[in-house]
């Protein structure tokens, strides 16, 4: 904050009258100056929210994969600062289990933003509570997976790369890990997966192939069976994930950076810097920059970059495999969704409370 204080004497100048108008400007001018000056101090610190925050007023933070220390943290891009983190060997996870979330490789905000969705290349899958970091469910799916997704009714589908499946899990939070009912369904070189409500179907892409799969919609028994597929270029599909406000996915394969108009099924190649090896790719609304994950040694990277090669986050120690905007996902999920348990579970809690 800024304080001034002037004083003008009109006896130090002869002619009142021409004393008095001067008096007038300079005051003006002086007025003009304070108010230039505050509203370059409202924009600087209008400026450096706005690094936060884009001009919807929505904060902007990431939710990334460390592998470096086996967990999943949620960052501020203005401060750097890590604002949340799970790791299964500081939470509910039996011990046993712990090194199934060894190498974490995705992780999504599900449910209005008050649950993370996470997998690991160790195996393992689970939904955590953002608010007490408890993990509500999490089970076994094996084969180096990379990606899970959320089901209407609160199943879960995860790809595992190594042994080319997805595998369709019934989400019993009080049954778990073991017995977890679950089925496989072959996919070559699965990486991902990603539910379209507006067409009620499952998209991956594995290979060179973008496939469609069908829901039965039966929480106790569920299953997918695939529609058909789509030819994609080049090999190897690895991320893929919606686009921020559009009915398009993005996709990313070992050469290639395109985007799927769903409509269509249209695959455009993107523009830009970066094509080779993104290992994530996330966008936003207006002031969120598209975000891209980029391996610095190995598969993993301490900096998240957008599309120009500009550094939006920077952590030097972190093992950075992918990298989302902690935003709603509309194309997957409807708006305040709640969280949902298993028919079975449901009727459990209420025999218990009787």
């Amino acid at each position: 904050m800024f304080d001034f204080c002037f004083c003008f004497s009109s006896s130090l100048i002869p002619g009142n009258t021409v004393v008095s108008k001067l008096t007038k400007i300079l005051n003006l001018l002086i007025i003009v100056g304070i108010l230039s000056i505050l509203f370059n101090e409202a924009n600087a610190q209008a400026g450096r929210l706005a690094a936060s925050k884009n001009n919807n007023g929505i904060q902007q933070q990431i939710i990334l994969t460390d592998q470096s220390l086996n967990r999943v943290i949620i960052a501020d891009v203005n401060t750097g600062n890590i604002s949340w983190e799970w790791s299964a060997a500081k939470s509910n996870i039996l011990p046993a289990d712990v090194k199934w979330f060894n190498a974490p490789s995705d992780a999504k905000s599900v449910y209005d933003g008050k649950y993370i969705l996470l997998n690991a290349s160790g195996g393992g899958v689970a939904l955590v509570r953002i608010a007490d970091k408890k993990t509500v469910f999490y089970c076994y799916a094996g084969g180096n997976t990379h990606s899970a997704e959320l089901l209407p009714d609160g199943n879960i589908v995860t790809a595992s790369s190594t042994g080319n499946y997805l595998m369709i899990f019934r989400t019993d939070t009080l049954h778990f890990p073991a017995n977890v009912y679950h089925k496989k369904i072959t996919l070559p070189f699965a990486h991902n997966v990603v539910w379209d409500k507006k067409r009620t179907l499952l998209w991956s892409a594995a290979k060179n192939h973008l496939y469609s799969l069908r829901y039965n919609f039966n929480c106790a028994d569920p299953n997918l069976v695939i529609m058909d597929s789509t030819l994609l270029p080049g090999e190897d599909a690895h991320d893929l994930f919606p686009m921020f406000g559009k009915d398009s996915l993005w996709l990313t394969t070992v050469d290639g950076f395109f985007k799927i108009g769903m409509a269509t099924r249209k695959v455009v190649p993107v523009r830009g810097r970066y094509k080779k090896n993104i290992k994530s790719v996330s966008s936003g609304p207006k002031g969120f920059p598209v975000i891209l994950s980029i391996p610095k040694e190995q598969w993993w990277t301490d900096e998240v970059l957008d599309t120009h090669g500009e550094s939006i986050f920077k952590k030097e120690g972190l093992k950075i495999y992918k990298a989302r905007w902690f935003l709603p996902n509309l194309f997957s999920y409807a708006p305040q969704d709640e969280i949902r348990i298993s028919k079975q579970a449901f009727a459990k809690m209420r025999h218990i409370g009787k």
